[in-house]
Parts: C-alpha cells; structure tokens; sequence
C-alpha cells in the first residue's frame, strides 16, 4: 500500500494518461485542485482544475474524470446556489489538467433532493451507467437521517438519465450503522464488473469517524438486487489507519488499483484525510479483495 503526501483531501479520484497519474479530490472550497505523479508514490500540487462554477455556491466534493469521446469529463457534486441543496454537475475539458467548465449553469439533473458522490460506469456493452447517493442531509426515514445508492443508466451524451433512477442499497447491517443510531450511510459508489457480475464498493458510517470503511455487494445486473458482504473489505486498523473509505479504481500495467483516503491524524479524526492506493483484484471464486 501506498499512503502519499497529498493530505488535506478527501474522496480520491485517479486517472492515468500517457506516463502521467492525474489525482482529483475534494480539496479547496471553491473548486478542485490537480496533483500528478509519474510514479503513484511523487505527488506535485498543480493548481485549480476547475473553480468557482457558476451554480455551485459551496461544497466541492467528490470530482470523478473519464475520458469519453476524446474529451475529459468531470463528475461532481456542489451545493446548488438556487437552493442551497447538494446536487451532481458535470464539466468538460480537452485535457486531463483542465481547466474544466460546465457543460451547463446548472446541476446534471435535478431529483427533487439532495444527492452526492456520482460515478459513471461505462458498461462493455456500451451502456453508461449513473450511481450516486441521496444524501442523508435531506433524505429521512423514520426519524433516521439516511444516505442511500441509486442507478440510472445515462444518455450517450452524458447530459441526460435515460430511466427514472432505482435504490440500489440502503444501511442496513450492523457494521454500516454503528457511528450514530440517528445517522446512517452508504455514499461513495465505485463499480467494477468481473466475471459477468457487478461489484458495487460504497462507504459507511461518517468520513470524520474511525469507522468509517467500504462494504462490498454483488449483483447480476446494474440495477441490482445487489447481495453485501457480511463484513467490510476496507476498515480500521489499530494504530495509525483510521477512517479508510471513498475509494475508486483505476488500472496500470494489467493491474487493479484502487484509490481512498485515511484520516492524516488518526488520533483526531477529521476532514484532514490523505491519499492511499493498494492494489485490489478477485480472488478465485470471484470474491472481491483489497490488498493491503
């Protein structure tokens, strides 16, 4: 495992074009910053990549890139400065470095709530899929402060969710809901398709909490029914690992990576986060692993 130097961070995203890797995260309040590394281990700050949307009044969190159609394409969350509720944006960029502007002065789409933490998979059959999670700020059940994952299958564009979205998981396990009986999670989705099967990662609990880790499920299709793990492939360990969650992949060489964060301070857990990267993969029976 590598824990870099990119510290106050949270919620990594890592691309790699040519000999270059290219790292986003939520990092500044007012947009992105850029970090690249030739290595995975030497990281340089490079700047913004993208600042101050124009309908994005705070709350830059969670920036995904994909390079789509010859172009580079970022997937965001912000705070709508229209209502002062979280939602998805996307920005376009003919380089990996940015700048990135919006395709659009508004958010991707609008659901009617509070959403987070978006991913596009983009199928082998040429299908592109939307996960994202309906953030707990808004999204109650039962007295229960609840953040929950849904899919959508998007527009060739990118511009448009072509099905009305499905709950794909809600927190439901003893593992997922031990932080606050008030507060619960699953944010964070990462997919992965393996042997014909869909392996949805997602985060648990508070990002500021020990505990806060990655799950694992399973399904036959996008939408699901996905089947969890009985216990997370990513937690705490004692001493100096504490709060490792958000994680997203991406290959080199032939191999699976995956990208997440840690508390910089394990003994005062907070938003200070940090990047690490280990190699992840599955092992005979198609059980999903990350290898620490």
């Amino acid at each position: 495992m590598i824990r870099t130097n990119i510290t106050g961070i949270g919620d990594p995203y890592i691309i790699k074009v040519g000999s270059v890797f290219h790292a986003y995260a939520t990092s500044a309040p007012d947009g992105f910053l850029r970090f690249s590394s030739p290595n995975l281990t030497d990281w340089t700050k490079e700047g913004y990549c993208l600042r101050n949307s124009p309908w994005v009044e705070n709350c830059y969190w969670a920036p995904e890139v994909s390079f789509y159609r010859g172009k580079y394409y970022m997937l965001y969350t912000g705070r709508w400065n229209k209502n002062h509720s979280l939602r998805l944006g996307l920005a376009c960029s003919d380089s990996p470095c940015g700048p990135f502007t919006d395709l659009a002065p508004a958010p991707l789409f609008d659901p009617g709530y509070a959403c987070i933490d978006g991913t596009f998979f983009f199928d082998d059959d040429g299908k592109i899929y939307l996960y994202y999670a309906r953030d707990c700020s808004e999204n109650v059940i039962s007295g229960v402060h609840t953040s929950e994952i849904y899919c959508s299958r998007m527009s060739a564009d990118l511009r448009s969710l072509e099905t009305e979205p499905v709950k794909v998981t809600s927190p439901t396990l003893p593992w997922e809901t031990e932080h606050d009986p008030l507060w619960r999670w699953n944010e964070g989705p990462a997919l992965l398709k393996h042997g014909g099967k869909y392996y949805l990662n997602f985060s648990v609990n508070c990002y500021d909490c020990p505990a806060y880790s990655v799950g694992c499920a399973v399904a036959d299709s996008p939408f699901g029914p996905f089947e969890k793990y009985p216990a997370p492939v990513l937690k705490r360990m004692e001493g100096d690992f504490s709060g490792p969650g958000h994680n997203s992949f991406f290959r080199d060489g032939g191999k699976l990576y995956t990208a997440f964060h840690i508390h910089t301070d394990p003994a005062r857990p907070s938003g200070d986060r940090r990047i690490c990267i280990a190699e992840a993969g599955f092992d005979g029976a198609g059980v999903f692993r990350i290898l620490l």
